[in-house]
């Protein structure tokens, strides 16, 4: 009995006292013509006062979902700990769906795509939707973007292109360009996939640095950049190409080289990091 009552009062030490909790939205889009959902982390205590609360676009990967980091990448359990902690402000974090399992047939991506104009969709009716609805960001201050492989190369171009919206940008193993068929082509037109890929290239973050205008490298140098990759990751070399191309135009960037791979172990240990570094760059 009493190592049944030491085995829970373990238990119990583990659990955060103040915990948050994820919701699932949607948002009905006139610009894709379908209804899409959403996880939201709402931080403990939200809704007792009134307050808006910093925001964090979380987004997944290739034929994962809204529901990936919460189910496999554990991150109201990091959220939690690291609020708890005070390593991490309370912030809400917006977690949209930009895909499914089959890539063929299902529209994955960040982009605008014939047929399916993402980007539009997010800046246009997500960002202004839940901010308004949930009480969070309102400024670049007080937003931030990141996410894994597809969703960390989306972050970045994000962006590349709008740096009046976020203070920060987390990339985690990110898929920044398709120059080699780093994940594929195929030969279809009419082939989803085929046109995710050729999206990936158009809108390659390498190659937007190296042509950007001084201009373009002024705005920024406003964002906070931080890319996260594993050592044995297939992704790799278009994270270090970026980093030094970023380093060539004079435009701060955090590089950091883990033990592993392309995988969910990886990317949940990397949310340890990027929730506190979008908590520092909140202004």
């Amino acid at each position: 009995m009493r190592k049944l009552v030491l085995t829970a009062l373990l238990a119990l030490s583990f659990v955060p006292l103040n915990a948050g909790k994820i919701v699932t939205d949607s948002l009905w889009s006139r610009v894709l013509g379908v209804s899409v959902k959403f996880n939201v982390y709402l931080p403990d205590g939200y809704g007792k006062a009134e307050k808006t609360y910093p925001v964090v676009y979380l987004l997944h990967g290739l034929t994962d979902d809204y529901t990936a980091w919460r189910e496999r990448g554990g991150m109201r359990t990091v959220a939690d700990e690291l609020i708890a902690s005070g390593e991490a402000v309370p912030m809400i974090i917006i977690m949209p769906n930009a895909g499914g399992p089959d890539v063929h047939k299902i529209w994955n991506g960040y982009f605008n795509l014939p047929g399916w104009s993402y980007e539009d969709f997010f800046f246009g009716e997500l960002v202004p939707g839940v901010e308004s609805k949930y009480s969070c960001g309102g400024s670049k201050g007080q937003r931030a973007v990141m996410g894994l492989s597809m969703g960390g190369g989306g972050s970045v171009v994000y962006c590349q292109r709008h740096p009046d919206m976020f203070s920060s940008c987390y990339a985690m193993s990110p898929w920044l360009d398709n120059r080699s068929d780093e994940v594929g082509s195929g030969q279809d037109s009419q082939d989803k996939f085929y046109l995710l890929c050729q999206a990936v290239r158009a809108h390659s973050a390498p190659d937007f640095v190296a042509g950007a205008s001084d201009a373009t490298l002024e705005q920024l140098r406003s964002v906070a950049w931080f890319t996260d990759c594993g050592d044995d990751d297939y992704l790799l070399h278009l994270s270090v190409d970026f980093h030094f191309k970023m380093k060539k135009a004079g435009v701060h960037h955090e590089l950091r080289v883990r033990n592993g791979v392309h995988n969910w172990e990886y990317w949940h240990y990397a949310l340890r990091t990027a929730l506190p570094f979008a908590s520092r760059n909140f202004r």
